[in-house]
């Protein structure tokens, strides 16, 4: 594995560190930044200065408007861009639009590709991923699917209730995970469905108050009912559904770890500062060990983090599947990097829990990530599973 850089990614890294700590993070304070994420407005105002920088979309394909970046390239942009939580909005490379783009890009027909793919890429529009429902339904276990996909001439008709529909509010496009028969165009398991989601049948119930507050649109309750969909809106095939979401979160889950990285660094960055500044019994605190061993710590999980990042990314970029590598680094990385943060904020003592610094901030929005994309023991379950087999 070769780790050096080359002087154009070096390039591009340097240019979003930049982009990132001189445009963005001015946005932090803005009051159109909600409870349930930035406002449309907000989002807009950034994506258009990502694109006057030339930094929009660096995971997609050139030929659809983005940078055209390799797994590698990403994993440098991507960390980057987390620095600020805002920074992967003005990029237009956050979730769940990031790995929508990414599933869309490799699963798509070519019209479908234009009508959604395109002005994704561009930041014009927004989508959601709708695959976890509400118990007993699909969570974790996504053999546990609820939501049924009815054959009715050449359309679908599709009903059930989804939970924790990351952008569902203000999103234009909705990718529908749901349960099918066997069918003339596919065998019965579940599909993938493309739907408007002003469309008759797409009703957003409420949205949750959750303990993360940069996703846009926030997380949502969404009923389907009678929603109908042609044979023109399925994703790739009948039946291939779960095939296709293990296609989106093997890349998606190592995206998350690259984003939260550049968080987990500012976060650590932050603390350095307090301790070579704040001083307590006689000198700065960094010189006591207590604290010192804590900023260790902290490197040393970064460090990690990102060797097991590069070693994912370099899998992926070989054209294998990665998924079993992207789950051990979902594991590593979503727990260093709340170690990372948990630990800066135990550095700056009572000035952690303020939001006179962005620490307490970044406390919330990444312990969520040990549960999203598969909680750790979910992962870890699956990875003994594996080890049992090789073993046995």
């Amino acid at each position: 594995m070769d780790f050096s850089l080359p002087d154009e990614l070096l390039e591009l890294k340097q240019r979003t560190e930049c982009f990132v700590s001189e445009r963005v993070i001015p946005f932090e304070g803005d009051l159109r930044q909600t409870s349930h994420g930035p406002t449309e407005e907000l989002r807009r105002e950034l994506v258009s200065l990502g694109h006057a920088a030339g930094l929009l979309s660096p995971h997609v394909g050139r030929e659809w408007g983005g940078l055209g970046l390799d797994h590698r390239a990403k994993a440098i942009v991507f960390e980057a861009a987390g620095y600020s939580p805002l920074g992967p909005v003005a990029l237009n490379c956050f979730a769940p639009d990031e790995g929508n783009m990414h599933l869309l890009e490799q699963v798509a027909e070519q019209r479908q590709k234009e009508q959604w793919l395109r002005p994704l890429a561009a930041g014009e529009i927004r989508s959601c991923f709708m695959m976890t429902e509400p118990a007993p339904g699909a969570g974790a276990d996504p053999s546990m699917l609820l939501t049924t996909a009815r054959r009715d001439g050449e359309e679908f008709v599709i009903d059930g209730r989804k939970w924790l529909i990351t952008g569902a509010v203000g999103a234009e496009l909705g990718i529908v995970m749901a349960r099918n028969e066997s069918d003339a165009t596919g065998p019965a398991g579940a599909t993938m469905f493309l739907t408007p989601m002003s469309a008759a049948g797409v009703q957003i119930e409420r949205v949750l108050d959750t303990l993360d507050q940069y996703m846009t649109g926030g997380h949502a309750v969404v009923r389907l009912d009678g929603l109908r969909v042609h044979d023109s809106q399925v994703l790739g095939r009948v039946g291939e559904g779960f095939r296709y979401a293990q296609a989106r979160l093997a890349p998606a889950r190592l995206t998350h770890c690259m984003r939260w990285l550049g968080a987990a660094r500012r976060a650590h960055d932050i603390a350095c500062d307090y301790a070579r500044r704040r001083t307590a019994f006689g000198r700065p605190l960094g010189e006591h060990e207590g604290v010192g061993f804590m900023l260790a710590d902290n490197e040393l999980d970064i460090h990690q983090c990102r060797l097991v990042i590069w070693h994912t990314a370099w899998v992926l970029d070989r054209g294998e599947r990665g998924r079993h590598e992207s789950s051990m680094a979902k594991v590593i990385c979503s727990e260093a990097i709340w170690r990372v943060v948990d630990r800066s904020m135990q550095i700056l003592g009572g000035l952690g829990i303020t939001d006179d610094t962005i620490v307490a901030r970044l406390f919330r929005e990444v312990r969520p990530f040990r549960i999203y994309d598969g909680p750790s023991e979910v992962h870890r379950w699956s990875i003994a599973r594996r080890a049992l087999r090789a073993r046995g």
